[in-house]
């Protein structure tokens, strides 16, 4: 089963525990595949169904989010010019 060119297998990495302090380690090829360094900090999304958990690194949010932006500002001149065309 492939996602987007990618085999499903290149995307697991293992399992981990959970320590007494409910600690995990990420894999170490997890950390050098995504680019995750000591130091980093990372957001932690629970699953609406609460069925797992999601990890994202705040930097790559970050940069996603400024361009979600920099795109809805776009769409919004758009509209506006679509708006004063129909006056």
């Amino acid at each position: 089963m492939a996602t987007k060119g990618i085999e499903i297998d290149e995307l697991f990495y293992g399992t981990v525990t959970v320590g007494e302090r409910g600690q995990i380690v990420v894999p170490a090829q997890a950390r050098a595949d995504l680019d995750i360094n000591p130091g980093d900090k990372l957001l932690v999304f629970g699953h609406p169904h609460r069925i797992g958990l999601m990890i994202a690194n705040v930097a790559n949010v970050s940069r996603i989010t400024i361009l979600l932006e920099r795109t809805i500002e776009q769409m919004r001149k758009h509209i506006n010019e679509l708006d004063d065309t129909d006056e």
